[in-house]
């Protein structure tokens, strides 16, 4: 029994139970120092204010409801004849001239005689348009309305006959003389009559049954009239949100979205138009989704009038929603937090108990200067990582409840605040060790540099965000912790580039591309994950040089 209380006693004094009580008894004192502080508290009231007010817009923005909106501008309805922009392009009819719309009449070309083609003569009932030279008529519809868009020259036979004058003409009536066509003073008609009942045109268009001779050097097109028929009028609101994005999950390059609502390819019609290929991949009416290696979207190029209009208020509510907790890890907790809480409570880790004079009785314990340094910041990290996973768990608790969508719970949004946990405890470890070597080197002006180093890291860390691939981002601790954020909401949400690429594809407004960009440091391979695990390395090498730097200058510093 006493061999027994013996080999206990043993095992109680070993080295690692001695290390064990040195760091409880460290860390313990530094976490009752810090909390019996004014400064610690007012530091973690101003940061749960901070998440608080934000979280106050944000539920106050994700209440309203997110209106759709014409993103194409086709439910417009510019000559106000009641036929919006999308069913006149359905139909072919042009929104820019009331008299031309769905199932009126339309001009359908047939032939013409150009400047120099011969024979020069033709005889038929057409509809003629930009006509120059004789007519012979056998009968004329003074009844038909002008078919033509853009065409002022079609004759108004209500204005009664117009009679060619014999006296004064030019050899070429064609010649435009210093009183217009054919001598007239003051012409404001494009034609005029014969006593014989020949018809001059100038340019002028009209429908008639009859024969026609083209003045050489001149021309003229004919053809025929559609009957009109009528088309019930679309409400505007069928053109917004008419279209949504199709898309068949597949990463590869290929035709994706198609013509859902007609407006592009115009089948069923009598539309003489080209079907839209403006993304010019040869398939008419598409949406073109072009990857690279990797299966990373790299762009969206549609045609007119395809895939136009998409859900904004799911796209917009769901970007939106994310879009606030990418900004918020990123500004409010890596960038502030990350930033204040180190520095109020980092600093004066080993500086304090110098000036307060109880260093000595501290040091004259059996503990080596090195562990010291580690203990103290041991305890440090007890108090600001357990805020900061409460205080992570709290948000991302009540954004996954109010947020968009049918589920109760958003478990998709946990793992990227668990991201953002991570990221800002790393900052956290890292401007700790930064501050706290700095105050032993500097103990009265460290604070300034300290400050200093918060301006770089802060710019840094907005040059991240705008400008990602920036070589000089790479010197701060931020750009890495921005990356792990980065890298794990590409995990969490995948489609999150595509979201992205749908935005700027078809003009939608939204956060994402600001504030998320796919992770720059990937090695060539693309993958969130490699670049997560080297921003996490990173920073971690970073935090242990600075310790050790801060171990070997308090080894040799002389406590005064």
């Amino acid at each position: 029994m006493t061999e027994i209380d013996k080999q206990g006693r043993n095992l109680s004094t070993t080295v690692w139970t001695q290390l064990d009580r040195k760091a409880g008894a460290i860390t313990e004192l530094t976490i009752r120092q810090l909390r019996n502080r004014i400064s610690t508290w007012v530091v973690l009231g101003v940061g749960v204010l901070l998440i608080s007010l934000l979280l106050v817009f944000y539920i106050d923005s994700i209440r309203d409801e997110f209106e759709p909106y014409d993103n194409d501008g086709d439910s417009e309805d510019w000559d106000n004849d009641g036929y919006p922009l999308g069913q006149e392009n359905i139909y072919g009819t042009s929104d820019y001239d009331e008299f031309n719309f769905p199932g009126s009449s339309e001009y359908i070309y047939q032939g013409d005689v150009d400047w120099n083609d011969q024979p020069r003569t033709h005889e038929g009932n057409h509809t003629w348009y930009y006509a120059w030279g004789y007519f012979n008529p056998i009968w004329i519809d003074v009844n038909a309305s002008n078919p033509f868009i853009y065409n002022y020259d079609w004759i108004d036979w209500s204005l009664g006959d117009y009679f060619c004058e014999e006296e004064g003409l030019g050899s070429d009536p064609f010649e435009i003389g210093p009183n217009g066509y054919y001598g007239f003073e003051n012409i404001d008609r494009n034609y005029c009559q014969f006593e014989n009942g020949t018809y001059i045109m100038f340019g002028a268009a009209f429908s008639g049954e009859g024969e026609f001779f083209v003045e050489p050097g001149w021309n003229t097109e004919w053809g025929y009239v559609t009957e009109s028929f009528f088309v019930e009028k679309h409400p505007k609101s069928m053109y917004i949100d008419e279209d949504d994005i199709d898309w068949d999950g597949t990463s590869v390059s290929s035709s994706q979205g198609f013509d859902d609502d007609g407006d592009c390819l115009k089948d069923d019609y009598l539309v003489e138009s080209t079907p839209s290929d403006s993304n010019r991949n040869g398939i008419y009416c598409d949406v073109q989704w072009t990857y690279d290696q990797y299966g990373n979207l790299i762009s969206i190029r549609a045609d007119s009038n395809v895939d136009e209009d998409p859900d904004d208020s799911r796209h917009i509510g769901e970007s939106s929603h994310r879009t606030f907790i990418i900004g918020t890890g990123k500004i409010a907790f890596v960038m502030l937090l990350g930033l204040f809480l180190p520095l109020f409570l980092a600093l004066g880790l080993v500086r304090d108990e110098s000036e307060n004079g109880t260093l000595h009785y501290l040091l004259s314990k059996p503990i080596h200067r090195g562990e010291f340094i580690l203990y103290r910041l041991l305890g440090y990290l007890a108090i600001v990582v357990s805020y900061t996973v409460i205080l992570t768990f709290i948000i991302a608790f009540i954004t996954s409840i109010i947020g968009p969508g049918e589920s109760i719970i958003r478990l998709s949004d946990y793992p990227v605040w668990m991201g953002i946990s991570l990221s800002t405890i790393l900052v956290l470890i890292a401007y700790g060790s930064v501050f706290n070597t700095v105050g032993l080197v500097l103990p009265r002006y460290g604070v300034y540099l300290c400050i200093l180093f918060g301006v770089w890291e802060f710019l840094m860390g907005l040059f991240t965000i705008t400008i990602p691939s920036s070589d000089i981002t790479m010197l701060s601790i931020s750009h890495w912790a921005i990356q792990i954020i980065d890298a794990t909401v590409m995990i969490a949400w995948s489609d999150t580039p595509l979201m992205q690429q749908q935005a700027d594809a078809f003009g939608l407004e939204t956060g994402i591309s600001f504030f998320w960009h796919p992770p720059v440091h990937t090695l060539g391979t693309g993958s969130p994950f490699v670049a997560l695990i080297i921003s996490v390395v990173f920073i971690l090498i970073f935090s242990l040089g600075m310790i050790l730097i801060g171990q070997l200058i308090f080894r040799k510093k002389e406590i005064m």
